[in-house]
């Protein structure tokens, strides 16, 4: 049965990157299994820039070498996408995906693995040029967001791959988590590249 993500707190509760890789090693830490709907249970009801950066993040950490967990992830990511499109106010998730779990210890060893990155984007990114985070704006990224995650089934048969659209997918969460409108252009431009890169990489195999 489908549930609502995020029955605990509000999108406002998380305002950088180290604070929900904190709340992911605390899950790690307190679970011996960490399902996907904890995951997201943590980070709100409206958590529409958590929504997209976490899986995108877990992909990039050594969780993403996993076989089919890219493509879970990528799933996971167009059907958040999709509601963020339709202008939902609360995501959810099948309870066959909220279901689905990692050990406690691998969560833990992502979020620590991507500490470094979480501080060098906390202190670079921040509010600016707001209105490209909202409205149209952010549906149009929830637009790309689909397109890029689509791509991710056929590139994870090669190795790191997939990792592209899914750094473009984090760049768009970020800005939407940061109100980074800036950051949020910059996506695009990643965006067009990931997706050049993943059909040059498709054609030449």
């Amino acid at each position: 049965m489908a549930r609502r993500c995020g029955a605990m707190a509000d999108d406002g509760d998380f305002q950088s990157v180290g604070e929900i890789l904190d709340a992911m090693r605390d899950l790690g830490e307190k679970q011996d299994r960490v399902a996907v709907g904890d995951l997201f249970e943590t980070f709100g009801q409206r958590s529409h820039g958590p929504a997209l950066l976490v899986p995108a993040l877990i992909e990039i950490s050594p969780i993403g070498a996993i076989p089919g967990v890219p493509t879970a992830l990528a799933i996971i990511l167009i059907l958040f996408a999709v509601q963020i499109m339709l202008d939902r106010d609360h995501l959810w998730l099948p309870g066959l995906i909220e279901r689905r779990s990692v050990r406690g210890e691998r969560v833990q060893g992502a979020a620590d693995k991507l500490r470094g990155v979480g501080r060098f984007l906390d202190r670079w990114f921040h509010g600016r040029l707001t209105r490209f985070t909202d409205g149209i704006w952010m549906r149009v990224a929830a637009g790309c967001v689909i397109v890029l995650a689509l791509t991710v089934p056929a590139l994870e048969l090669f190795p790191f791959a997939s990792t592209a659209p899914m750094a473009a997918i984090a760049a768009f969460g970020l800005a939407l988590l940061m109100h980074d409108g800036a950051l949020m252009l910059f996506a695009y431009g990643v965006a067009a590249a990931a997706l050049a890169g993943g059909a040059a990489i498709v054609v030449s195999g």
